[in-house]
């Protein structure tokens, strides 16, 4: 299995885009620049995954935390992650919905969940293995971006500190990086992926206590995948808070900060529950570069 070194940015030293450079950064320049080294930096790309979807019974009780911000009644979200292929090293980002709904159509109570696919499936059709899998980077613990993680145990794992702690449990969908000796990455701060810039895990607390979205910086342009910083178009423009997030203060500050990278690096910014935003990436199993 490949090893990876993924390098650990304090928060001010976020992106190179924005003013700063990691040391991580200045190595891979400084050995950039030494007799023999590759000067061609790695292939970067980004393919969309789908998985899952849910009917949301009603959005505005279950998404705001200030009754009538959105309107009442039932409404479809989708559940997207996303192959980042980096060179030869991949990372997968989010794992969606547990595998075992495959077919089903399950009420959850507040939400009625699908999924069509699997994620092995879908890779499979791309020529990749669990085993070819580099990374798997988890914006937060919730369910639902968590569901098909023990589908790649040989992967290192990156995951926000606290929610990789509030994970244990009898439900635990991190059991393979538990055990000793297993690679995780436990974040607090921003993350710069692999060592130049290229892919940069975002640390935006709020949602959950340790949230992370990603930057990923393609040759047409970056992409800013939102994690769940916002559930929709409509949330991001009306800047609502759902109930159930771990801190509102720190949700609006990390809004904010979202807000500031997607305008200073000009990326396109992909809502990863928002279905519209499906046709803002090439449709699978093709590629964004």
């Amino acid at each position: 299995m490949r090893r990876l070194t993924i390098g650990l940015l304090a928060a001010s030293t976020l992106l190179a885009s924005c003013g700063g450079q990691s040391a991580a950064k200045n190595e891979a320049n400084a050995n950039a620049a030494a007799p023999g080294a590759q000067s061609q930096p790695a292939k970067l790309s980004l393919t969309r995954l789908d998985c899952g979807s849910a009917t949301i019974k009603n959005f505005d009780k279950f998404f705001s935390d200030k009754p009538g911000l959105y309107e009442n009644g039932p409404r479809d979200v989708t559940d997207s992650c996303y192959l980042i292929r980096h060179g030869d090293k991949l990372l997968l980002w989010d794992t969606g919905l547990d595998p075992t709904l495959k077919g089903k159509t399950f009420d959850a109570g507040d939400m009625i969940l699908r999924v069509k696919q699997t994620l092995v499936e879908q890779l499979a059709q791309i020529g990749v293995k669990p085993e070819d899998v580099d990374i798997v980077g988890i914006s937060h613990e919730h369910s639902d971006h968590t569901g098909q993680a023990a589908l790649f145990p040989n992967a290192e794992l990156l995951i926000g500190t606290q929610d990789f702690e509030d994970t244990k449990g009898a439900k635990d969908p991190f059991g393979p990086w538990r055990k000793e000796g297993a690679r995780v990455h436990r974040a607090s701060a921003d993350v710069d992926v692999f060592g130049d810039g290229s892919v940069t895990a975002l640390h935006l607390p709020g949602h959950t206590p340790d949230h992370m979205a990603l930057l990923v910086k393609l040759e047409s342009g970056p992409v800013l995948l939102s994690g769940d910083t916002y559930h929709s178009r409509d949330a991001r423009e009306k800047r609502g808070v759902p109930p159930f997030n771990t801190s509102r203060e720190q949700t609006l500050k990390s809004m904010d900060r979202f807000e500031e990278v997607a305008k200073d690096t000009g990326a396109k910014v992909v809502i990863q529950h928002e279905p519209r935003d499906i046709g803002l990436l090439p449709a699978f199993p093709q590629a964004a570069q």
